[in-house]
């Protein structure tokens, strides 16, 4: 009985230490285990946070490029019209027979001898002919490939006038007035031919502050198919415009627009980024910036209706 004693100690030992040892392998992979989820639940939010890092980036990668494509597309668009509608804008040259004179100085006192000593002089004219002469330019195009030309009656304002036409293909062609308005700064002239480029009339009643627009003319009587670029920045204006000859006249359902209308530019085409014609250049105002006015192409839409052209 005590033999069996002695060899049951040793058992219950080792057996005590068989089970301790399991205990702690199953605690350590226990601890292990979690260890690991953690390190799997760091790493699934990282790829998220990297996921969503990559797809904001391609999102404003995505923005970025469209807004370039935008702003590439607007300029283009702006290209695009200009180069439709300039082969229709002309010049257009105001030339009269004036009077060719001759100055001479003499005496304002005639032959008196009492005044023959004072050597006072003053110049007197005298007509020795006539010439002809520019007295005027300004700008128009062409809304009929039979050749009919819509302008500013401030243009064309002279019956005893010749008026030539200067086409954007050097050409020169004689100009026959056919029409002036009576109570809106508009007129038409004819011009011989046919197969003439035309500018499309849109809309004016559509318009909208802020939509841009472009001008297009004969700049200071020089340069021909000048352009500027603007807006619409007002409508139903009222304004009382004058001329170099001093005469008034006062415009009603004006225009109004930030794109540069220089002298000379009178009678041009104001234009929407669709290539067509919303308005005819009409005026500046003298000493300002960026404030200039046009008669809405709707005008022009109505006399072209009645005149049947």
């Amino acid at each position: 009985m005590k033999n069996y004693a002695l060899y049951a100690v040793p058992v219950a030992i080792v057996a005590a230490g068989i089970g301790a040892g399991f205990w702690y392998e199953h605690q350590e992979i226990a601890r292990l285990s979690h260890s690991v989820a953690t390190l799997q639940a760091s790493v699934s939010e990282l790829a998220k946070s990297t996921a969503t890092s990559s797809a904001t980036s391609a999102n404003i990668s995505e923005l970025v490029r469209r807004d370039q494509v935008a702003q590439k597309s607007q300029s283009q668009t702006l290209q695009d019209a200009v180069a439709l509608v300039t082969p229709a804008v002309v010049s257009i040259v105001e030339t009269k027979v004036v009077p060719k004179l001759q100055v001479t100085y003499e005496n304002p006192f005639g032959n008196d001898p009492f005044f023959q000593d004072f050597g006072m002089r003053v110049p007197v004219y005298k007509q020795v002919g006539t010439t002809t002469k520019q007295v005027g330019a300004g700008t128009g195009f062409l809304v009929r490939s039979s050749g009919y030309i819509v302008t500013n009656k401030h243009v064309v304002p002279d019956a005893n006038a010749t008026y030539t036409v200067l086409l954007s293909t050097g050409a020169q062609k004689s100009g026959t007035v056919v029409w002036r308005s009576s109570n809106e700064d508009l007129a038409v002239l004819k011009i011989t031919g046919s197969g003439y480029p035309t500018i499309p009339l849109g809309d004016s009643s559509s318009l909208s502050l802020a939509q841009s627009v472009f001008a297009v003319g004969n700049a200071l009587g020089e340069y021909n198919n000048s352009v500027s670029v603007g807006v619409v920045s007002g409508l139903n204006r009222t304004i009382t415009a004058s001329n170099n000859q001093g005469s008034t006249e006062t415009l009603k359902g004006i225009i109004q627009t930030d794109a540069a209308i220089n002298p000379g530019n009178s009678g041009g085409p104001l234009v929407n980024l669709a290539g067509e014609a919303i308005g005819v250049n009409v005026a500046m105002v003298q000493g300002s910036q960026n404030i200039g006015f046009a008669v809405p192409i709707s005008e022009v839409t109505r006399a072209l209706t009645n005149l049947g052209i």
